[in-house]
């Protein structure tokens, strides 16, 4: 290791001697150099850089610089000037400028304050009306060209040492500090009229499109009215809008609501733009032939007519035909019967829905009813059966509810007048019964199983039909009855008027 060391120091002493005399030779040229030039102060845009330099004048040593300067770049003092220690070379630094305007586009450097004064600098009239964009926002000719925010030095620090390498330095120093490109765009404004509503509007405007125009104005332009020329088109000097107003209409159609605009002049003109179709019946409120004015109302009325046919049934009648070969309490349907149909017809109208009116426009017999005809049996056995008490004689057997009631449970209080007596007059108790005396006539003698004789003496309220109410005296206890018997009436035979040869179908089983 420590031989490849030797042989490398060996192998670069040959090279050594000659670089460290270049070296010594720079330095002294570069000491001369410094020695025998004197220091100037160059000052860019506020920022100081010190130089050494031969050049006698300030033109010669902004020359000498090659620095990248602009004939709006203002260099002070006077480039004639001798230089002296104490006199420093200012340079003021014109910002570059793209303008747009009238079409062109071309770049310039001013040193001017102000908008205004760069444009008179650069011969360019503006009219009040002209819009000024500073990088495409809105300015105004006293917006300043320079300012701390847009002129602050750059950050960067340079400095600058002799004469060569300060002179690299002093170009990217002017570079640097050079006021930072902005583009001013200046649109022309053009003088429009608009015809809106029959008045004329003038105004001036830099808007490209007549949309745009109308919407910088503040005018409010509706789907519905007329615009000429269209929204679309380029504006130009001198042009003529025209805006023909649409009004505002309510439509009220098929359960809703909408709120329109429109150019028609009549109803029936704005239901065909609106695709309204009127069917039948249908109107409008008001009438399709009137104008239509500001806020009107139209209302779509749909009509509807139907014709109804509604039936009745006729219900049939039933004719009782006696008949004195038919055994008693017997019957037979001879006729079923049915009902007859009545049909209606009715005119209706319908006004969205609505019933508004109807009327009957005929009425006609269908089919007629049929009578039903039953047969009762008149025709009178006396029979005879024996009983506990004996053999009795009856004309007539009838099965009924057999229910007990004493004076206590006839719902009369002790003290009541008719307490305890009977609709005959008959004290109450065992052996008289309450019926029904349509059923069967007061005072007719009953056989009752498991009762005995029973005299028709009395009637209640709820004694209806075929219901025998079983008399007990009061002080026996009421049997605990609610069930069907044969009940036998007992001869002799009442005369045909008072026998009820159709009994009631109630109480039923």
């Amino acid at each position: 290791m420590t031989e490849r060391i030797v042989l490398f120091l060996a192998k670069w002493r040959v090279w050594l001697g000659p670089i460290l005399t270049v070296v010594f030779l720079v330095a002294a040229v570069w000491g001369w150099y410094s020695y025998t030039g004197q220091a100037v102060s160059v000052v860019i845009e506020g920022r100081p850089y010190q130089i050494h330099t031969r050049a006698a004048s300030v033109g010669a040593v902004v020359e000498e610089l090659d620095l990248p300067l602009t004939d709006a770049d203002l260099i002070q003092p006077d480039p004639a000037t001798r230089i002296t220690p104490a006199q420093p070379i200012t340079l003021t630094l014109a910002r570059p400028i793209t303008l747009q305007t009238d079409g062109q586009t071309r770049t310039l450097f001013t040193r001017q304050p102000t908008i205004a004064a760069f444009l008179t600098e650069a011969q360019i009239i503006v009219t009040p009306h002209d819009k000024i964009l500073w990088d495409e926002q809105p300015a105004s000719l006293q917006t300043r060209l320079h300012s701390a925010e847009t002129d602050s030095p750059p950050t960067e620090k340079v400095t600058a040492g002799g004469f060569g390498l300060g002179g690299v330095s002093l170009r990217r120093a002017v570079q640097r500090a050079r006021p930072q490109p902005v583009t001013l765009t200046l649109q022309r404004a053009v003088p429009v009229t608009l015809f809106d509503a029959g008045r004329a509007i003038r105004f001036f405007t830099t808007a490209a499109t007549v949309q745009q125009a109308l919407r910088e104005q503040n005018i409010n332009i509706f789907p519905e009215d007329r615009l000429a020329p269209g929204g679309d088109t380029s504006l130009g000097p001198e042009m003529r809008i025209f805006v023909e107003r649409s009004i505002p209409v309510n439509l009220e159609v098929d359960g809703r609501v909408v709120n329109a605009r429109t150019l028609k002049k009549t109803v029936g003109q704005f239901l065909v733009e609106q695709g309204i179709a009127l069917m039948g019946q249908d109107y409008t409120v008001p009438d399709t032939a009137r104008p239509l004015s500001v806020g009107d109302v139209v209302r779509v009325v749909r009509v509807d007519e139907i014709l109804d046919i509604t039936q009745k049934n006729l219900p049939f009648e039933t004719n009782w035909v006696p008949d004195e070969q038919m055994a008693l309490d017997t019957q037979t349907v001879r006729q079923h019967g049915h009902n007859g149909l009545q049909k209606t017809r009715t005119r209706i109208r319908y006004e969205n829905g609505q019933e508004v009116w109807r009327e009957v426009e005929d009425e006609w017999l269908h089919t007629e009813p049929e009578t039903r005809i039953i047969a009762y049996g008149t025709k009178i056995n006396v029979q005879t059966t024996d009983t506990e008490h004996g053999p009795i004689e009856y004309w007539r057997k009838i099965s009924m509810l057999i229910t007990p009631y004493s004076a206590a449970t006839s719902g009369k209080e002790p003290d009541h007048p008719r307490y305890g007596i009977t609709r005959s007059g008959l004290p109450a108790g065992y052996g008289k019964v309450a019926v029904d005396p349509k059923v069967i006539p007061l005072m007719t003698e009953l056989y009752i199983p498991g009762y005995g004789p029973g005299l028709a003496a009395d009637t209640g309220g709820l004694v209806l039909g075929k219901h025998v109410d079983l008399g007990y005296d009061e002080d026996q206890p009421l049997p605990n009855l609610y069930e069907w018997r044969d009940v036998y009436v007992l001869t002799p035979i009442p005369p045909p008027g008072e026998i009820r040869y159709v009994l009631p179908n109630w109480p039923q089983r």
